[in-house]
């Protein structure tokens, strides 16, 4: 199963009054582990960064303004992304500004049930906590030391961590369920090993065989390979 870790960089709160996607940060996950394949890309907004935003994220006008627009960038990125399903915290927040942008350009719309919201996750399995990802990074016990300010491809690498806690562990498909369900296809709870009608045949060749008798009475009488 792929999924995609995902978060964005933004000038401000809302897309319908002029704000914009200023970084885009993926992590991909096969099978809940991380191939090392990312996206990331900074993205020229085209208009000036407001200072409440720079103060989240540490994105100037200065540095962005030599970087590609989205509309540069859009199509990859969906290409990078395909059908997998995104994993974001908060998700509502990003997919508003994706979609925006995508729409824009021309480009297909991201489906909300595309989505995991680790928000939602969050608050639901730890009702009345908070749920902001660094609380997450605390409850968990994940070193988020190197986030002194906000910055999409390492806040995907951290909710990829965070991810993994929230269903379950490092290692969620090896869980346990006190009441195991059994699927077309699958063995049985009970199944237990059963020796091979048909022994496999042996890897070792003759001639290595030979080697090792060999080798073995040249060690004397009392040598351990000698007893065995």
């Amino acid at each position: 199963m792929r999924e995609i870790v995902l978060d964005t960089e933004t000038t401000g709160f809302d897309p319908n009054t002029g704000d914009r996607i200023v970084e885009i940060g993926a992590v991909e996950l096969m099978g809940h582990v991380p191939t090392g394949r990312t996206f990331h890309e900074y993205i020229n907004p085209e208009r000036e960064m407001p200072q409440e935003a720079f103060e989240v994220h540490g994105l100037g006008d200065e540095f962005l303004r030599d970087k590609p627009k989205f509309a540069a960038v859009g199509r990859s990125f969906l290409d990078f992304i395909g059908d997998a399903k995104l994993v974001i915290h908060n998700a509502a927040f990003d997919i508003k500004f994706l979609n925006a942008e995508l729409k824009w350009m021309g480009l297909r719309q991201i489906p909300w049930e595309q989505a995991i919201d680790t928000l939602a996750i969050a608050r639901k399995k730890f009702p009345g906590s908070p749920s902001s990802l660094d609380a997450l990074c605390r409850r968990f016990g994940i070193d988020n030391s190197s986030r002194t300010l906000h910055g999409a491809l390492l806040d995907s690498e951290i909710l990829a961590e965070v991810y993994l806690e929230l269903i379950g562990g490092k290692q969620p498909d090896f869980g346990l369920s006190h009441q195991p369900t059994q699927k077309p296809g699958e063995a049985p709870a009970d199944w237990t090993a059963r020796p091979r009608p048909t022994p496999l045949p042996p890897r070792i060749t003759p001639q290595e065989k030979a080697a090792h008798a060999e080798f073995v009475s040249k060690l004397g009488g009392d040598a351990l390979w000698s007893k065995v």
